[in-house]
């Protein structure tokens, strides 16, 4: 069946129509305002998670067939966790993703937040409090695209989401599902641990658009682990975090440094560097050691 739709001049878009595997109609158009009369033609061919079933048991999965695909350029990858190449940050339009079907994936404490830590770094999800061997639930439903070792993460897990999506579970003892597999949302996915860069048991997760981190503050209540909205509004001030990283610059110590010299070299107060990198005046700096100075 084929949609016609008329579109008059600077209606926005409040109501959602469903298309190719959970994308709407805005994502389709990839706007949240249409300036001038148009004609858009949307045929109506969405594919329900048991019909994705229904294809994978029969082998009939590729690209083509996984969820969101068009958003994500057909781009079908099972081992990095951004193979995108996306600068959501210059995003000119809004896109409402559905997030009436949340489900936290575990209920616990957070224990650091979204954001630089450390002085330098940045920290790209949320981690939680967990004990090694706790539940692990995908957010949404959705299909696997990564799941398996790696150095930082530990056992992860990858999911893209037929709402546009994608999660990052991370640090678990042991990852439950397979690639390509199809998840529902509240699914047991893992089990908590603490493998790869950790420093003790606890789940570090992660919300990505086409890629790109978005802090999961800004969507999810971790008082009451549920959505702050059915249907959440994504823009480039979402993702306003990256040109403050692309402001970062680093001071490697030499030989000889010191704290008073550095500032000097820099135009930096030494209380501003000792802010920036959660040290003190009298802290010990080593040779090759990266001091942000910005």
């Amino acid at each position: 069946m084929k949609l016609v739709l008329k579109i008059a001049t600077s209606v926005l878009f409040l109501f959602v129509l469903k298309v190719s595997y959970g994308q709407t109609l805005m994502d389709s158009l990839s706007s949240q305002m249409i300036l001038q009369e148009m004609e858009i033609s949307i045929e109506d061919d969405e594919v329900s998670i048991d019909s994705l079933i229904s294809l994978l048991n029969v082998g009939n999965i590729d690209s083509t067939t996984v969820p969101a695909a068009k958003l994500y350029g057909y781009v079908w990858n099972n081992q990095l966790v951004n193979p995108y190449q996306k600068r959501m940050v210059d995003m000119t339009d809004t896109v409402c993703i559905d997030f009436s079907q949340y489900c936290h994936p575990n209920r616990n404490v957070v224990t650091s937040d979204f954001g630089f830590r450390r002085g330098w770094r940045f920290h790209y999800g949320i981690d939680t409090r967990l004990k090694v061997g706790d539940s692990i639930c995908s957010s949404f439903d959705g299909m696997v695209r990564i799941s398996k070792r790696g150095k930082a993460y530990g056992n992860y897990i990858v999911i893209r989401h037929f709402n546009g999506l994608e999660t990052v579970y991370a640090h678990l003892s042991k990852t439950m599902v397979q690639v390509n597999q199809v998840v529902r949302a509240g699914e047991i996915i893992g089990l908590g641990g603490n493998t790869g860069r950790s420093t003790g048991p606890h789940l570090h997760y992660e919300i990505r658009y086409l890629g790109q981190p978005i802090a999961p503050r800004d969507l999810i209540d971790w008082q009451t682990y549920s959505a702050k909205f059915n249907m959440a509004a994504l823009d480039a001030q979402h993702f306003a975090y990256v040109k403050e990283i692309e402001k970062i610059r680093y001071y490697v110590v030499r030989k000889g440094d010191t704290l008073s010299g550095i500032s000097l070299k820099t135009g930096v107060s030494i209380s501003k560097i000792c802010q920036l990198n959660n040290i003190k005046k009298t802290s010990i700096l080593r040779i090759g050691q990266r001091l942000r100075f910005s």
